[in-house]
């Protein structure tokens, strides 16, 4: 028997429910190994993160220019905008027009063109105007422009901002009763004296313009959206001032006409 090698005791089989029992004991270990989450402990980073995410979008929406359009509806519209910019021409002292551009009541660009004047450009007033000789290289003739902007505007209320000068500039009259100026509305003047387009966007609209060289689409949006946040006011003393002129012509004496002296020289209209 001191001879024979002994057996190795064989390994002792486990219950199967035992090895399932540590399978599920080690995967439970593992999960507590990791950062440990449920709704408890998440709710405040949630509520911290929604927080955060409410003042980045309040934040965002404070800077939103008001000027951008609400919609890309570029239809054309019973009032439209419009601006120019100058050029100078001659000696330079004189303008001419080089870009006119119109939009609609939601501030859509309607026309905006590039002009080549009639006379040869000596200064392009680039820090204010915005324009280049490059823009103006296959620019459109003006009469061509002048022609498609009076049909833009026949019949319709003319927006803008000391807008006899962009009239001036296109050779076009428009009727008084259809322009809405708000260089001259009563309400934005100061002391009765106009004032800057910039000024009155920056402290009516919150907007700022003007600020380098200038934007015809945007000064023409600042107008419109000062003229449509003011429409009914503005329209009701148009229309009183209307009244007031009609009043006014009624209550004016009728000129006496002047007796014409017949050949017999008798006066007309003396009884016989």
């Amino acid at each position: 028997m001191g001879g024979e090698p002994r057996k190795k005791p064989k390994p002792a089989q486990l219950n199967p429910n035992w090895t399932q029992l540590q399978q599920k004991l080690k995967i439970r270990a593992s999960d507590a190994s990791r950062p440990f989450k449920n709704s408890e402990t998440e709710a405040p980073n949630s509520v911290l993160g929604k927080r955060k995410e409410r003042e980045d979008a309040e934040s965002s929406d404070s800077q939103i220019n008001p000027l951008t359009p609400v919609n890309d509806d570029s239809s054309l519209t019973d009032a439209v905008a419009m601006d120019c910019e100058m050029v100078g021409v001659g000696q330079g002292n004189r303008s001419a027009l080089g870009r006119v551009t119109l939009v609609n009541r939601w501030g859509n660009v309607i026309y905006d063109e590039f002009v080549r004047p009639v006379e040869r450009v000596v200064d392009f007033r680039t820090k204010i105007s915005g324009i280049r000789s490059r823009d103006l290289r296959k620019a459109k003739d003006f009469w061509a422009v002048q022609k498609k902007v009076a049909e833009l505007i026949k019949g319709r209320v003319l927006v803008g901002h000391a807008l006899h000068n962009d009239l001036k500039a296109l050779l076009l009259s428009h009727p008084k009763k259809d322009i809405r100026d708000t260089s001259e509305y009563q309400p934005f003047l100061k002391s009765r004296s106009r004032r800057a387009l910039r000024h009155l966007a920056a402290e009516l609209l919150g907007a700022k313009i003007q600020s380098g060289e200038h934007c015809p689409i945007e000064d023409a949006r600042a107008a419109m959206l000062l003229y449509q946040r003011n429409r009914k006011e503005w329209e009701r003393s148009v229309k009183d001032q209307f009244r007031l002129k009609q009043k006014q012509k009624k209550r004016r004496p009728k000129k006496k006409q002047k007796k014409e002296v017949s050949p017999d020289g008798n006066a007309s209209g003396d009884a016989s």
